[in-house]
């Protein structure tokens, strides 16, 4: 069975993107699944193991250290990465598949996996 998106649209066209980019990238116990999700404002970066479908660790923008901070959008986004590298190294995962959600790799996204690379994750 094939899964369409109707209508025109940015988002509905980010929809579809994202559809074609999960019939691809799938998450294991081995090497889980690194969704970031991108809106306006925030940024939330989650490493999910598809295989019993949970949530293994989580980092965004709405926390409260990183709302505090001055810093602008993309330096935000890059903590993000940092932030949930750091869990996830502590939680036992060294290498994870990106999946950008359907948003470019460009700009926030790709400031979330750098952050991410940086702290030693393997993408």
């Amino acid at each position: 069975m094939a899964l369409k998106v109707l209508g025109k649209g940015k988002t509905v066209a980010r929809q579809r993107r994202h559809l074609r980019l999960r019939k691809k990238i799938k998450g294991t116990t081995e090497r889980p699944r690194l969704v970031v999700t991108r809106s306006s404002r925030h940024m939330v970066a989650q490493v999910v193991d598809d295989t019993v479908g949970k949530t293994v660790v989580s980092a965004s923008t709405l926390e409260a250290d990183l709302r505090a901070s001055d810093d602008d959008k993309t330096a935000k986004a890059r903590k993000v990465g940092e932030l949930v590298a750091e869990r996830a190294k502590a939680a036992g995962i060294d290498a994870v598949v990106f999946d950008r959600g359907g948003n470019k790799y460009h700009g926030r996204v790709a400031a979330v996996a750098d952050g991410a690379r940086e702290k030693g994750l393997d993408l």
